[in-house]
């Protein structure tokens, strides 16, 4: 986990030039006044929950969670006993019965040991390294035993991420947790020479060790200084570059502050975000395929290197930086790592058709966070004793804001969200039942589009379909404003009647003003005034569309419900586009 090879350190460079190696320094933000009584409460903390990354097909084909069509049930679940629904489980959970048999003592696993707990009533799986004793869970599982009985006695880590990765399993099955698989001794000492041995001091104090999970407590301390001045024999073989992230602290009398060198580029924006709740800092870097997550107690925000600063409560001399908590100072691939979700409020929803609304959600106070063009936030809520996870693409106030650089884009206290309301969806009716001032929880962005992907692209191809054009949205403003080297952007918008037409008259506007953008609506299902285009998306419609003028550089966008998307990449191959110059959307 700690080796950086280089196709970990792989950098999305979604911003900047390319060419120039230097930081770049996003912003100092300073907190004051929102932590009163904070310095008083570091024995009384919270542990924040981590959960799961839901993968890039969310949910995944063969998921229980995906939402049936109109008329056929939500889920492929079993009949549960009465008495045996998620909430029948929390308090089953909470009862402080012993879920798994060891009277509450945590052991190491090893190999062996976790193969022989490989039937109905003893049934031990791993996942991500943490060992359950799921026989509890057995009636409670909506897949059913036969779905867990899988991973019996196994590494259930695959098993789990193909069928629904984004679930809580962590706080589901705390109370079920034996304990960490053992890590063999030659994994162990290959890891160890891999840690640089250098630790910085500052104002006399030095930042905690870089820890891991993956090693026991004996590798988490540093080398003796005596140890370290031992003669040898011969030159010592060289050391791998180091390429993980590393960070330092110094304060002053009123603030504290963290910088995090990450030894490569960074974008100009969305790629730090940082959240203080009931006394714990979380700060996630973002960096290519990798992520490193900082979690400490006490304080918070955003440099190039990164720097994180906080305005002291009270003035004088901190003796710590705090209690370094799971996961502190660790780097993951982003697709590993953990999803963290925060409680966002509903400030304000706005119509912009006759079921579609834009919701805007407000960050809590201590949090920081931009979501970058293209990518897309979860939303989570617990609806009739299920977790309900969906993506949702972010989307600006308006379609083009007065903001001159949408790549900048300081992050802000509020997230806009286009959403459309389906009477018999999973999520949506939930939504829209919120009032002004409801919380919902909002995950940390994802996704793997990169605005590398545009750089001296000369024509830009958009093909959405109802709500599929959100991501499409703020890829228009970003052509617009921000790349030069785009001669034209093109988007054809599908939809059923005029009336389902999103922000119909700015794209209107927008073409009107902008001759490099052009919009072509068509509709499935005209009314008789309609002159436009008419029909489905088919190959015929694509062949004036999807034109190579030559010396160009083209790179086509999808996005709409999943039957649209796959027959529409297909159609766009047909016309001998590359894998290259595709990237369907989520969200």
């Amino acid at each position: 986990m700690l080796n950086n090879s280089n196709e970990d350190s792989e950098e999305d460079e979604e911003e900047g030039d390319g060419g120039r190696a230097k930081y770049v320094s996003i912003v100092t933000i300073f907190f004051s006044g929102f932590i009163p009584g904070f310095l008083r409460k570091l024995a009384c903390f919270r542990r924040v929950v981590m959960l799961n990354v839901p993968s890039q097909s969310f949910p995944a084909a063969s998921s229980q969670q995906r939402v049936a069509p109109a008329g056929q049930s939500g889920r492929n679940k079993v009949a549960l006993k009465p008495g045996h629904s998620l909430m029948d489980w929390i308090r089953v959970a909470k009862s402080g019965r012993d879920l798994t048999g060891l009277r509450g003592r945590l052991i190491d696993v090893t190999e062996e040991e976790l193969q022989k707990h490989n039937t109905r009533d003893d049934c031990w799986t791993c996942i991500r390294g943490m060992v359950y004793n799921v026989s509890p869970y057995m009636d409670f599982h909506p897949g059913g035993e036969e779905e867990l009985m899988k991973a019996a006695g196994i590494d259930g880590t695959d098993l789990f991420d193909q069928v629904h990765r984004w679930v809580n399993y962590e706080s589901m099955l705390k109370e079920c947790l034996v304990g960490r698989m053992a890590v063999k001794a030659s994994t162990a000492l290959k890891a160890q020479s891999a840690i640089k041995d250098s630790i910085t001091h500052l104002n006399g104090l030095a930042p905690p060790p870089p820890p891991t999970s993956m090693l026991p407590p004996a590798f988490l301390t540093p080398p003796s200084p005596s140890s370290s001045l031992q003669p040898s024999a011969a030159l010592p073989p060289p050391q791998p570059k180091d390429a993980r992230p590393r960070y330092d602290w110094f304060q002053t009398d009123v603030t504290v502050n963290i910088v995090v060198y990450t030894k490569r580029k960074l974008p100009s924006s969305g790629c730090t975000i940082v959240d203080l709740q009931d006394g714990v800092l979380r700060v996630e870097v973002l960096l290519g395929k990798m992520s490193y997550i900082l979690r400490q107690l006490q304080t918070a925000c955003a440099v190039g290197k990164i720097h994180v600063s906080m305005r002291k409560a009270a003035k004088g001399k901190w003796e710590e930086l705090g209690e370094p908590l799971e996961f502190h100072d660790s780097l993951f691939r982003k697709k590993d790592r953990a999803i963290f979700y925060r409680e966002c409020m509903l400030v304000s929803k706005t119509a912009v058709t006759h079921d579609t609304w834009v919701f805007r959600l407000q960050l809590p106070l201590g949090t920081l966070m931009h979501v970058p063009v293209g990518k897309h936030i979860y939303l989570k809520a617990v609806i009739q004793d299920r977790e309900v996870v969906k993506p949702y693409t972010p989307v600006e106030e308006t379609l083009v804001p007065a903001t001159l650089d949408s790549t900048q884009g300081t992050a802000t206290s509020d997230i806009f969200l286009m959403i459309k309301v389906y009477p018999d969806g999973g999520l949506t009716p939930h939504l829209n039942n919120l009032n002004i001032g409801d919380h919902l929880s909002v995950s940390s962005p994802d996704g793997s589009f990169s605005l590398r992907l545009l750089r001296e692209v000369t024509h830009l191809y958009l093909l959405a379909a109802g709500t599929g054009f959100t991501p499409m949205a703020r890829v228009i403003r970003l052509a617009l404003q921000d790349l030069g080297s785009l001669r034209k952007t093109k988007l054809m918008f599908f939809n059923r009647q005029e009336r389902d037409i999103l922000w119909h008259s700015e794209l209107d506007g927008l073409a009107a003003e902008n001759e490099r953008f052009q919009v072509e609506y068509i509709l499935s299902e005209p009314c008789d005034g309609w002159t436009g285009r008419k029909g489905r998306v088919e190959a015929s419609m694509l062949t004036d569309f999807l034109v190579r003028p030559e010396g160009s550089k083209v790179f086509v966008c999808v996005c709409g419900p999943s039957a649209f998307t796959e027959l529409t990449v297909g159609l766009v191959r047909q016309h001998c586009f590359s894998e290259e110059e595709i990237h369907a959307f989520q969200g």
